[in-house]
């Protein structure tokens, strides 16, 4: 094993998430590194004091520049705000610094291809977060896809639905303030979830039309409040396009929706592609087993199969055992450490700058699209 030396400039979850990640890095089997997260900075003194007991920490601070300058770090891990993205992301390009970005890349599209350029320029190793994909059932989904056995696509649905907003009376933070998260709301803050896997499919979006709802206009300043103040980023999107897998002539409808306010879902992402041979469906909600159309002579057939905890990096957790949301991290973060070794082989593999750069081109079209009543080219 190599030992990789992790700096993360922003301490709030997923930042802890990262640390547990590293303490249980003995479930892979045979990877090629071996890493600890040694860095943390924060502007909050409490995110910082959670990453005392973490027994590899050597440096508390509320500078990230002091991370990006250290050479003693060989990745970032930078979960910040969205207006803060392109700063820390080009600073960080700039001292020649590896990273896993969070998404949505840059608080718009502006802001992602000029992240992207600097990225080129400095020929820095990057790849953006987005951990849902790599539950069993998902890359069970994605290789039927990826192997052509659908036949000609019909459709294709791409979704994640929660409910984080669906009580009025959360507080405002700077996922709910245009400022902080942008323009184009929920479909940044969880759009590269929808896009990761069509793009990674090459099925390239066109036509772009969307229906955007702005449900929970003001909350509470704070918990318990009763002032409150403008809540002006989008809390649902729905976004219908084309779709056309790259070197084919014909297109096919896709949907990409992101929710803040889906009733019913806690955290549930959702990939389904209809073809005329076959289909599959994977929803985190039935994470046991994704769904399988085939046709057996005139019987039209839709079967569940179970595929077992078995991932993308072998675990040793056994085949028989579940697979969870703290597994998929841990492959995500597996994926991508072992594509930075060179060693990820054939393995499905973390989001691209290019498949985040084209993400916000959707999400940038699906707000021209809402503003202007019509499908954006």
């Amino acid at each position: 094993m190599t030992d990789v030396r992790i700096g993360i400039i922003g301490g709030g979850l997923m930042g802890r998430e990262l640390a547990a990640v590293c303490g249980r890095w003995l479930h892979l089997v045979d990877h090629p590194v071996r890493p600890s997260v040694v860095a943390v900075a924060d502007l909050n003194p409490a995110a910082l004091e959670w990453f005392r007991q973490v027994p590899t920490i050597e440096t508390l601070t509320d500078s990230w520049q002091q991370l990006t300058n250290d050479p003693t770090l060989d990745v970032l891990y930078i979960a910040v705000p969205h207006n803060v993205h392109e700063e820390i992301y080009t600073a960080a390009a700039a001292a020649g610094k590896d990273f896993l970005a969070e998404k949505p890349f840059g608080i718009d599209l502006g802001a992602a291809e000029r992240i992207a350029a600097g990225i080129d320029a400095s020929g820095v190793f990057v790849r953006v977060s987005s951990e849902m994909p790599f539950f069993p059932g998902a890359l069970r989904a994605y290789e039927l896809a990826r192997s052509g056995a659908l036949g000609e696509i019909v459709e294709v649905r791409s979704a994640f639905l929660h409910s984080s907003d669906i009580d009025r009376s959360k507080p405002i933070n700077w996922k709910r303030r245009m400022e902080t998260c942008g323009a184009i709301g929920v479909m940044g803050d969880l759009g590269m979830h929808v896009a990761h896997v069509p793009l990674r499919l090459h099925y390239q979006p066109s036509s772009v039309y969307a229906l955007l709802e702005d449900i929970v206009t003001d909350r509470p300043v704070a918990a318990g409040s009763s002032e409150k103040v403008r809540c002006d980023t989008w809390d649902n999107a729905f976004i219908t396009m084309r779709g056309r897998i790259t070197g084919s002539e014909r297109a096919f409808p896709m949907m990409w929706e992101t929710k803040r306010i889906a009733p019913g879902n806690m955290n549930t992402w959702v990939f389904e592609a209809q073809g005329m041979d076959e289909g599959v469906r994977f929803s985190t909600r039935t994470p046991a087993y994704f769904e399988r159309f085939r046709r057996d002579g005139s019987e039209q057939i839709w079967e569940q199969v179970q595929p077992g905890n078995v991932s993308a990096w072998p675990m040793v957790s056994g085949a028989i055992f579940e697979f969870g949301f703290a597994d998929a991290l841990l492959q995500m973060w597996a994926s991508y450490l072992a594509e930075r070794a060179g060693q990820l082989g054939d393995r499905f593999g973390t989001a691209t700058v290019a498949e985040a750069v084209e993400s916000h081109r959707v999400f940038d079209a699906a707000a021209r699209s809402h503003a202007e009543r019509r499908a954006i080219n």
